[in-house]
């Protein structure tokens, strides 16, 4: 009875304790705001399409079907090109764009790399495999080297196989978008992502064969396709862009392309205006892969009429040499072609290379020479520019002129061409004169028909070898 009334007090705290327990409101739990995350990988895609300037740009279109959530999640839309612009990204629904928005889009371009992987690990223990035996470490530094602490002691050098216990949540094998979206369907969203990447460029490149008389070409073109992009796009459709746009001004990023494969394929693209620009389509799909080189087909066209001529280009300068004479200068073989429906073209070609062969007596094929074309529209004439003629050259000379006003002189422009070969072709002269009361050139051209009728060695003319007078002032 004395142990019950000497514990009762004791009994009766704990009671109350117990009871005011029970009673007190219980603080809810904070509800997880962590964001539902999905990842979209290639298995995804759909389709994509690609559309490439010959400016190292293109314009990739992705398209992927994914399964989101109904609410706020986090989509990581992994491998997209590591040379991508991230302000230029758009993301938009095509099953209910109503009904899906974009919160936040961020491009996470740290990728995995152990130099990346040791960093992360900084101040922090790992191991090392030494003799068999895991032995941990701390790294301390990766600069210029690794600095690591074992036991007691401070170590530098690299310390043998590295054990690391797990990835860093930030480090990502491939270049990756992290969305953060609101879905307010229950149906599976196919969204479709462009963005703008560096690294892509392609160009044309033209190899044309002359017949035996000069007179008719064969020609085919090829397009070179480069991608550096740091991504492979499969099954893509083709898109290439022909005319020079306006950009900004930003720094260029190049790496090396390993040249991969040819596809031979017969008008595989169509041709359109766009724009101010041409647009050239593939009729069928390809892949792009990561590092590669491609050439497509781009047109085939034969019989060609073509004309040859020579070209003279006189003086680039005209005070260069002024009083004195100009000998020997060289004159220059050109050929003509008209890019015309009739001549078996007729279509936008594509600035680039074209290079030019002919059949010797033997059959054999031999390189005759090269030039640059620009852009060239439907029905323009295209000129290619095959080197110096061997057997011409001229002499050109301006003597003392009279004055024609009180700021300006006029003197004639005296021709010589010099040659042995018989006949000759029709020979377009061009010079540069001043525009009266202004040091800015201009440049004027005149065509002249040699005669076909010469001896060997002689000047123009033959008749009464006086030169030729441009009259020119």
């Amino acid at each position: 009875m004395k142990l019950i009334a000497k514990t009762l007090p004791t009994l009766l705290l704990v009671l109350g304790l117990f009871l005011t327990l029970l009673i007190k409101p219980v603080k809810a739990l904070p509800v997880s705001d962590h964001k539902i995350s999905l990842t979209s990988t290639l298995e995804d895609q759909k389709e994509s399409t690609v559309t490439i300037y010959n400016s190292n740009l293109a314009l990739i279109k992705d398209v992927r079907v994914v399964n989101l959530k109904k609410g706020i999640s986090e989509l990581n839309f992994s491998d997209v090109a590591s040379l991508i612009m991230p302000q230029t990204v758009s993301i938009r629904s095509l099953t209910t764009p109503d009904q899906l928005k974009v919160l936040e889009q961020n491009y996470e371009f740290e990728l995995l790399t152990p130099e990346k992987l040791l960093e992360k690990f900084v101040g922090k223990q790992i191991k090392v495999l030494k003799e068999g035996a895991e032995v941990p470490i701390t790294i301390l530094s990766t600069n210029s080297g690794i600095v690591y602490q074992l036991g007691d002691r401070i170590l530098v050098d690299h310390p043998g196989q590295l054990i690391f216990p797990g990835l860093p949540e930030n480090l990502l094998s491939r270049p990756t978008l992290v969305l953060s979206l609101d879905n307010s369907s229950d149906l599976a969203q196919t969204v479709e992502t462009s963005y703008l990447t560096q690294g892509m460029n392609w160009k044309a490149d033209y190899v044309a064969t002359i017949g035996q008389n000069d007179d008719k070409m064969d020609l085919n073109g090829w397009v070179t396709l480069e991608n550096r992009s740091g991504s492979t796009y499969r099954n893509a459709k083709l898109k290439l862009v022909a005319g020079d746009i306006h950009r900004a001004a930003e720094d260029r990023m190049m790496t090396q392309a390993q040249f991969s494969s040819v596809v031979a394929s017969p008008s595989a693209f169509s041709e359109h205006s766009f724009f101010e620009y041409h647009l050239y389509a593939l009729q069928r799909t390809t892949t792009l892969k990561e590092n590669e080189s491609k050439q497509v087909s781009l047109l085939s066209a034969y019989d060609i009429p073509v004309r040859e001529k020579y070209f003279f280009y006189g003086s680039q300068n005209y005070y260069k040499s002024y009083p004195n004479p100009v000998l020997n200068q060289k004159v220059s073989v050109l050929v003509e072609l008209a890019n015309r429906k009739e001549n078996h073209l007729g279509t936008a070609l594509p600035k680039g290379v074209i290079r030019v062969y002919k059949k010797d007596h033997d059959g054999s094929l031999e390189f005759v020479g090269e030039d640059n074309i620009d852009h060239s529209p439907k029905d323009e004439t295209i000129k290619i520019k095959m080197g110096e003629a061997f057997d011409i050259v001229a002499d050109r000379d301006r003597p003392n002129g009279r004055k024609s006003g009180k700021r300006s002189t006029k003197s004639p422009l005296k021709l010589y061409l010099e040659t042995t070969r018989i006949p000759l072709l029709p020979l377009t002269i061009s010079s540069r004169y001043p525009i009266i009361g202004n040091s800015s050139p201009i440049l004027t051209s005149l065509k002249v028909l040699i005669p076909t009728t010469f001896s060997s060695k002689s000047r123009y003319p033959q008749t009464d070898r006086r030169p030729f007078n441009t009259g020119a002032g």
